[in-house]
């Protein structure tokens, strides 16, 4: 199997930064959204209606709190995703380069070649050009 710089960096993430891709990545989606709404439209009803009793009464200042502490852990686990995107798509960039040069060498070389079967073409039709003038001289 050949190893790329995607797997290499896959395999050096550790526990955390593995965990952490995970919650940004669900955090971004609109599953997460949907559902975090469903919550909130459930949480406001009840606590309106108080069909079982207002243990958050209007304005949900326990609601409020609950969604500070989501935000405060939040950030810095997307920025960790972010950073690591960011560290993902510079190792990529890199390898993209190594590519197009390794790709820009071969290319030059053939080239060269290409140059050198010319000259040696023209330098033989140029003789056999000679010898066929000579010959009818």
């Amino acid at each position: 199997m050949k190893t790329t710089w995607q797997h290499l960096h896959e395999t050096s993430l550790t526990k955390g930064q593995r965990l952490a891709d995970t919650i940004a990545s669900k955090m971004g989606s609109w599953k997460f959204i949907i559902w975090q709404t469903i919550f909130v439209l459930i949480w406001m009803t009840l606590n309106v209606v108080g069909l079982i009793r207002h243990w958050d009464a209007y304005p949900f200042i326990l609601l409020n709190l609950i969604f500070s502490t989501q935000a405060a852990y939040a950030a810095p686990i997307i920025m960790m995703a972010q950073n690591r995107q960011a560290d993902r798509d510079r190792v990529q960039s890199q390898a993209d380069y190594d590519c197009n040069l390794e790709a820009k060498k071969e290319i030059e070389a053939l080239q060269f070649q290409l140059n050198s079967i010319e000259t040696e073409k023209l330098d033989k039709i140029i003789l056999m050009l000679t010898e066929l003038k000579g010959s009818r001289n």
